[in-house]
Protein backbone atom coordinates (compact mmCIF):
# COMPACT_ATOMS: atom_id res chain seq x y z
CA UNK A 1 0.00 0.00 0.00
CA UNK A 2 2.25 2.62 -1.32
CA UNK A 3 0.08 4.93 -3.95
CA UNK A 4 -1.57 7.59 -1.53
CA UNK A 5 -5.39 7.82 -2.99
CA UNK A 6 -6.78 10.30 -0.11
CA UNK A 7 -4.05 13.23 1.17
CA UNK A 8 -5.48 15.70 3.68
CA UNK A 9 -3.51 18.32 5.51
CA UNK A 10 -5.38 20.11 8.12
CA UNK A 11 -8.23 20.49 6.30
CA UNK A 12 -11.12 23.03 8.23
CA UNK A 13 -14.56 23.11 7.58
CA UNK A 14 -16.85 26.26 9.35
CA UNK A 15 -20.57 26.33 9.05
CA UNK A 16 -21.78 30.13 9.70
CA UNK A 17 -19.69 33.46 10.57
CA UNK A 18 -19.99 35.25 13.85
CA UNK A 19 -20.78 34.44 17.13
CA UNK A 20 -23.35 31.31 15.80
CA UNK A 21 -19.92 29.72 13.65
CA UNK A 22 -19.46 26.39 14.13
CA UNK A 23 -15.89 24.63 13.14
CA UNK A 24 -17.09 21.13 12.14
CA UNK A 25 -13.16 20.26 11.25
CA UNK A 26 -10.37 21.85 12.84
CA UNK A 27 -7.82 20.72 11.04
CA UNK A 28 -8.21 16.94 9.74
CA UNK A 29 -5.05 15.47 8.52
CA UNK A 30 -5.06 11.92 6.94
CA UNK A 31 -3.45 9.75 4.50
CA UNK A 32 -5.21 6.66 3.18
CA UNK A 33 -3.64 3.81 0.03
CA UNK A 34 -4.30 1.98 -3.00
CA UNK A 35 -6.19 -1.12 -1.46
CA UNK A 36 -6.92 0.14 2.16
CA UNK A 37 -10.14 -0.63 3.55
CA UNK A 38 -10.00 2.45 6.44
CA UNK A 39 -12.60 2.48 9.11
CA UNK A 40 -13.65 5.83 10.07
CA UNK A 41 -14.99 5.91 13.37
CA UNK A 42 -16.17 8.48 16.09
CA UNK A 43 -19.37 9.60 17.99
CA UNK A 44 -22.37 11.69 16.82
CA UNK A 45 -21.48 14.47 15.74
CA UNK A 46 -17.62 14.62 15.84
CA UNK A 47 -17.30 15.67 11.98
CA UNK A 48 -17.33 11.89 10.02
CA UNK A 49 -19.80 12.91 7.64
CA UNK A 50 -18.89 16.70 7.00
CA UNK A 51 -15.38 15.26 6.22
CA UNK A 52 -16.61 12.37 3.97
CA UNK A 53 -18.34 14.81 2.06
CA UNK A 54 -15.66 16.98 1.59
CA UNK A 55 -13.46 14.44 0.26
CA UNK A 56 -16.24 13.40 -2.25
CA UNK A 57 -16.43 17.13 -3.31
CA UNK A 58 -20.05 17.70 -1.85
CA UNK A 59 -19.08 20.09 0.18
CA UNK A 60 -16.50 22.94 -0.11
CA UNK A 61 -14.14 23.40 3.12
CA UNK A 62 -12.63 26.58 4.51
CA UNK A 63 -8.38 25.86 4.39
CA UNK A 64 -6.00 22.84 4.03
CA UNK A 65 -5.30 20.28 1.78
CA UNK A 66 -7.67 17.73 0.13
CA UNK A 67 -6.34 15.93 -3.09
CA UNK A 68 -8.32 12.70 -3.97
CA UNK A 69 -6.91 10.84 -6.50
CA UNK A 70 -4.15 13.04 -7.27
CA UNK A 71 -7.10 15.83 -8.00
CA UNK A 72 -6.91 19.09 -5.92
CA UNK A 73 -10.47 19.17 -4.88
CA UNK A 74 -10.32 23.10 -4.23
CA UNK A 75 -9.27 23.75 -7.81
CA UNK A 76 -12.20 21.91 -9.30
CA UNK A 77 -15.22 24.01 -10.65
CA UNK A 78 -18.80 22.52 -10.05
CA UNK A 79 -18.76 19.85 -13.28
CA UNK A 80 -15.66 18.87 -12.87
CA UNK A 81 -16.74 17.81 -9.54
CA UNK A 82 -20.15 16.38 -11.22
CA UNK A 83 -18.07 14.38 -13.36
CA UNK A 84 -15.42 13.54 -10.87
CA UNK A 85 -18.05 11.82 -8.70
CA UNK A 86 -19.69 10.02 -11.57
CA UNK A 87 -16.24 8.93 -13.09
CA UNK A 88 -14.28 8.11 -9.57
CA UNK A 89 -15.77 7.69 -6.56
CA UNK A 90 -18.40 4.93 -5.51
CA UNK A 91 -21.43 5.47 -2.70
CA UNK A 92 -22.75 2.96 -0.81
CA UNK A 93 -25.64 4.34 2.04
CA UNK A 94 -26.81 2.50 5.08
CA UNK A 95 -30.68 3.11 3.60
CA UNK A 96 -29.66 1.32 0.37
CA UNK A 97 -31.72 4.02 -2.13
CA UNK A 98 -32.52 1.76 -4.69
CA UNK A 99 -35.73 2.55 -7.32
CA UNK A 100 -38.79 0.36 -6.22
CA UNK A 101 -39.80 0.48 -10.18
CA UNK A 102 -36.53 -1.01 -10.89
CA UNK A 103 -35.75 -4.52 -11.44
CA UNK A 104 -32.25 -5.50 -9.82
CA UNK A 105 -30.23 -5.21 -12.89
CA UNK A 106 -31.60 -2.22 -13.93
CA UNK A 107 -31.09 -0.56 -10.36
CA UNK A 108 -27.38 -1.68 -10.68
CA UNK A 109 -27.11 -0.33 -14.21
CA UNK A 110 -28.59 2.96 -13.89
CA UNK A 111 -25.43 4.93 -13.12
CA UNK A 112 -24.08 4.00 -16.64
CA UNK A 113 -27.58 4.60 -18.40
CA UNK A 114 -27.19 8.00 -16.96
CA UNK A 115 -24.03 8.92 -17.70
CA UNK A 116 -25.40 8.01 -21.44
CA UNK A 117 -23.95 4.32 -22.19
CA UNK A 118 -26.31 2.37 -24.43
CA UNK A 119 -28.97 0.17 -22.63
CA UNK A 120 -27.85 -3.15 -23.75
CA UNK A 121 -23.88 -2.36 -22.47
CA UNK A 122 -25.15 -1.07 -19.40
CA UNK A 123 -27.20 -4.64 -18.48
CA UNK A 124 -24.07 -6.59 -19.67
CA UNK A 125 -22.63 -4.84 -17.45
CA UNK A 126 -24.98 -4.71 -14.42
CA UNK A 127 -24.87 -8.51 -14.83
CA UNK A 128 -20.75 -8.54 -14.52
CA UNK A 129 -21.44 -6.69 -11.06
CA UNK A 130 -24.43 -8.76 -9.98
CA UNK A 131 -22.63 -12.40 -10.70
CA UNK A 132 -19.91 -10.83 -8.06
CA UNK A 133 -22.22 -10.28 -5.41
CA UNK A 134 -23.41 -13.95 -6.08
CA UNK A 135 -27.31 -12.37 -6.96
CA UNK A 136 -26.99 -13.37 -10.15
CA UNK A 137 -30.82 -15.49 -10.06
CA UNK A 138 -32.57 -12.17 -8.87
CA UNK A 139 -31.42 -10.20 -12.03
CA UNK A 140 -35.03 -9.75 -12.29
CA UNK A 141 -36.34 -9.23 -9.06
CA UNK A 142 -37.68 -5.91 -7.51
CA UNK A 143 -36.02 -4.58 -4.24
CA UNK A 144 -39.13 -5.09 -2.28
CA UNK A 145 -38.38 -8.41 -2.58
CA UNK A 146 -35.28 -8.95 -1.51
CA UNK A 147 -34.15 -9.40 1.62
CA UNK A 148 -31.96 -6.37 3.87
CA UNK A 149 -28.63 -7.83 3.08
CA UNK A 150 -28.81 -8.69 -0.71
CA UNK A 151 -30.82 -4.95 -1.26
CA UNK A 152 -27.24 -3.94 0.36
CA UNK A 153 -25.52 -6.22 -2.06
CA UNK A 154 -27.36 -5.15 -4.91
CA UNK A 155 -26.01 -1.44 -3.20
CA UNK A 156 -22.67 -2.36 -3.73
CA UNK A 157 -22.58 -3.82 -7.08
CA UNK A 158 -24.28 -0.44 -8.05
CA UNK A 159 -21.43 1.51 -6.55
CA UNK A 160 -19.25 -0.69 -8.29
CA UNK A 161 -20.92 -0.82 -12.11
CA UNK A 162 -18.72 2.25 -13.14
CA UNK A 163 -15.80 0.74 -11.81
CA UNK A 164 -14.48 3.63 -9.56
CA UNK A 165 -11.16 3.75 -7.50
CA UNK A 166 -12.65 5.05 -4.70
CA UNK A 167 -15.51 3.80 -2.30
CA UNK A 168 -17.04 6.00 0.39
CA UNK A 169 -19.46 3.60 2.58
CA UNK A 170 -21.28 5.58 5.22
CA UNK A 171 -23.26 2.90 7.88
CA UNK A 172 -23.62 0.19 5.54
CA UNK A 173 -24.37 -2.97 7.78
CA UNK A 174 -26.33 -0.72 10.48
CA UNK A 175 -29.08 -1.64 9.39
CA UNK A 176 -28.88 -5.48 8.92
CA UNK A 177 -28.72 -8.61 11.03
CA UNK A 178 -25.39 -9.76 12.32
CA UNK A 179 -25.05 -12.58 9.46
CA UNK A 180 -26.27 -10.47 6.45
CA UNK A 181 -23.36 -7.43 7.83
CA UNK A 182 -20.57 -10.27 8.04
CA UNK A 183 -22.13 -11.31 4.49
CA UNK A 184 -21.59 -7.59 3.27
CA UNK A 185 -18.43 -7.34 4.77
CA UNK A 186 -16.85 -10.22 4.06
CA UNK A 187 -17.55 -8.93 0.34
CA UNK A 188 -16.36 -5.80 0.15
CA UNK A 189 -13.24 -6.82 1.99
CA UNK A 190 -12.93 -9.19 -0.93
CA UNK A 191 -13.47 -6.49 -3.63
CA UNK A 192 -10.57 -4.33 -1.85
CA UNK A 193 -8.06 -6.95 -2.14
CA UNK A 194 -8.88 -8.75 -5.89
CA UNK A 195 -9.78 -5.05 -7.26
CA UNK A 196 -7.13 -2.97 -5.35
CA UNK A 197 -10.53 -0.66 -4.57
CA UNK A 198 -9.82 2.08 -1.95
CA UNK A 199 -12.55 2.00 0.56
CA UNK A 200 -13.55 4.47 3.45
CA UNK A 201 -15.76 3.24 6.01
CA UNK A 202 -17.76 5.63 7.89
CA UNK A 203 -19.79 2.93 11.02
CA UNK A 204 -20.79 3.03 14.43
CA UNK A 205 -20.86 -0.67 14.16
CA UNK A 206 -18.40 -2.38 16.27
CA UNK A 207 -19.32 -5.73 14.79
CA UNK A 208 -17.27 -5.11 11.71
CA UNK A 209 -14.38 -2.65 12.91
CA UNK A 210 -11.67 -6.25 12.27
CA UNK A 211 -12.45 -5.93 8.22
CA UNK A 212 -10.40 -2.71 8.17
CA UNK A 213 -6.78 -2.23 7.82
CA UNK A 214 -6.92 0.46 9.82
CA UNK A 215 -8.96 2.67 11.94
CA UNK A 216 -9.40 6.31 12.23
CA UNK A 217 -10.47 7.65 15.32
CA UNK A 218 -12.52 11.40 15.08
CA UNK A 219 -13.82 13.21 17.86
CA UNK A 220 -14.31 17.03 17.95
CA UNK A 221 -13.38 18.00 14.60
CA UNK A 222 -9.98 15.56 14.27
CA UNK A 223 -8.28 12.70 13.89
CA UNK A 224 -7.18 11.46 17.02
CA UNK A 225 -5.46 8.57 16.35
CA UNK A 226 -5.21 5.78 13.48
CA UNK A 227 -4.44 2.32 14.40
CA UNK A 228 -3.76 -0.86 12.13
CA UNK A 229 -6.50 -3.42 12.69
CA UNK A 230 -4.77 -6.69 14.30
Amino acid sequence: MNEIILHTNKVVKIFGSGEGAVQALNGVTLDVYKGELLMLVGPSGCGKTTFVSIITSLLSFDSGICKVLGSDISKMNEDEKVIFRGTSIGFVFQSFNLLSSLSTLENIALPLTIAGVKRDEALAKAKELLDSVELSQKANVKPINLSGGQQQRVAIARALVHNPDLIICDEPTSSLDHKSGQVVMKLLKNMTKKQGKTMIIVTHDNRIYNYGDRMAYMEDGKILKIEKVI
